[in-house]
């Protein structure tokens, strides 16, 4: 199977890449947290070896909720009980780093105890700061929210190194460059393609896996930015592209992407194959195994994604993977199903927002006067269904509702209605399957539905019902749609 991109060439000898470029590999929390989750991330690396692997982890599981709680404790000023959740941090950090070093790495433990010690003495200081000025931005919410992943390298480090592996930490604020939107900030890629050239290309050359923190990277004047909690995915795609990977690898604690969740609905199949307009609208629509931006920067590159298990059985994990791997490959082009469906994702816990106004009937620029309302918070819209003087529609971030609903009814009279969710089916079958809408709608049932939505790529149906519907509202279509399946398609 050739992985490689269709726009890279099979040689780049100019600037000391490896032929067909590195894997990337990304490790998401539960994968790196505890020694022994630590140490078979070292077998899958190791694995991939020949490959010229790029290791990029996220924080250990949990240690993101236990920062946002710093950074409310830090707020509340109550210095005490923070301290309390920085020392159980470093006992956490300290105890991991000992049992994967053992007696055989006693200087490299040396060091990683030092950084790490280092590192939570600086958050420390900051969670004091914090209380001192009573106030916490976006930029320090990133600063806060970035120690997770810079501790997590020192752990994979280690942990590589234990296996025999040559490896080197290489801070991501020093190569992936972002505008200023602090907590959700974008990358810049001519700056960070020469900070990779520079900084990464002559370590994977010369045999060393470079280790990087996902999550994080600086802006253009050097201070820490965060692409939102899940970012690490989008980290491990940048990296791809801007390293033209082979391929990336999406590590978690599944065994790749479902036809639906599995705490939802009985008889969820794993999907082999996935295109990445499908696996990119079934995250943004609430999939959880994927950040919804992570595909962007390898659709781009035509670079093929995997998602995998780091928990699965090793022996699966000889050579590089094929089709014959538990995991689920995401590219270009995926192979048509008997179903139109591949999936159904929920998006939950979001509002309806109706904007009606009859003074604007026939008037100019009434769609864009609401736009820049939403503009204005930095609200995202998820589905939208318009006439000429009314305007319905979904957000999933509700922190500036109250402020959106005033400024809206400036001029124009506002309903909104909470504890609503959006039901999205998937699939590039759809455009080309007459009747399935009646279909969905039939499998539906009673379930009252308050929006309906076939999106402009024309291969996802959303439509948003009451929140306490949506189990109900998963396991009807999933009975319906994803039953009798293609074993080429699904597992």
């Amino acid at each position: 199977m050739n992985l490689r991109p269709v726009d890279a060439p099979a040689v780049i000898p100019d600037n000391g890449r490896p032929a067909n470029g590195p894997v990337v590999m990304k490790f998401g929390g539960t994968s790196c947290e505890d020694a022994a989750a630590l140490t078979r991330l070292a077998r899958i690396v190791a694995d991939r070896g020949p490959e010229h692997p790029v290791v990029v982890v996220s924080a250990m599981a949990k240690v993101t909720d236990s920062l946002v709680e710093l950074a409310r404790l830090a707020l509340a000023g109550d210095i005490a009980t923070a301290d309390a959740v920085i020392a159980r941090l470093r006992e956490r950090h300290l105890t991991a780093l000992r049992e994967l070093a053992g007696e055989a790495l006693p200087a490299a433990l040396a060091e990683a105890e030092a950084a790490v010690h280092g590192l939570l003495q600086d958050l420390s200081e900051l969670v004091r700061g914090i209380a001192a000025v009573g106030e916490l931005t976006d930029r320090t919410r990133d600063a806060m929210l970035s120690f997770g992943e810079r501790l997590s390298p020192w752990l994979a480090r280690l942990a590589l190194e234990s296996a025999g592996l040559r490896a080197q930490i290489v801070d991501a604020r020093h190569v992936i460059v972002t505008d200023a939107q602090h907590t959700h900030a974008q990358p810049l890629y001519p700056e960070s393609q020469r900070h990779a050239d520079e900084r990464l290309v002559p370590l994977i050359a010369a045999g060393v896996i470079p280790v990087l923190g996902g999550f994080i990277a600086a802006t253009s004047q050097g201070v820490t930015s965060t692409f939102g909690r899940g970012g690490s995915d989008f980290s491990g795609a940048i990296l791809g592209a801007l390293l033209g990977a082979r391929r990336i690898e999406i590590w978690t604690d599944v065994d790749g992407m479902l036809t639906a969740d599995p705490r939802v609905c009985d008889g969820v199949r794993r999907i082999k194959v996935i295109s990445f307009q499908e696996a990119a609208e079934s995250a943004y629509f609430g999939a959880k195994v994927l950040h919804p931006s992570t595909l962007l920067p390898a659709m781009e590159k035509s670079i093929p994604v995997w998602v995998l298990n780091s928990r699965a059985d090793m022996k699966i994990l000889s050579g590089p993977p094929d089709g014959q791997l538990t995991g689920t490959l995401i590219t270009t082009r995926a192979p048509r199903t008997r179903s139109p469906i591949k999936c159904i994702s929920c998006k939950r816990k979001i509002a309806v927002i109706d904007v009606v106004s009859t003074r604007m009937l026939q008037a100019h620029g009434f769609l864009q006067a609401i736009w820049d309302v939403f503009a204005r918070y930095e609200c995202p819209v998820d589905m939208v269904s318009t006439s000429e003087v009314s305007v319905s529609l979904t957000v999933s971030d509700t922190r500036s509702l109250v402020e959106i609903v005033d400024e809206l009814g400036r001029f124009a009279e506002v309903r909104y209605e909470g504890r609503k969710a959006i039901i999205c089916l998937v699939g590039e079958s759809l455009r080309n399957t007459p009747g399935v809408a009646a279909k969905v709608f039939s499998a539906m049932g009673d379930i009252n539905l308050r929006m309906i939505s076939q999106g402009a790529s024309e291969i996802n149906i959303g439509m948003v019902i009451e929140d306490d519907d949506v189990p109900r509202a998963m396991r009807q279509l999933h009975d319906r749609f994803l039953v009798d399946l293609d074993p080429a398609v699904f597992a």
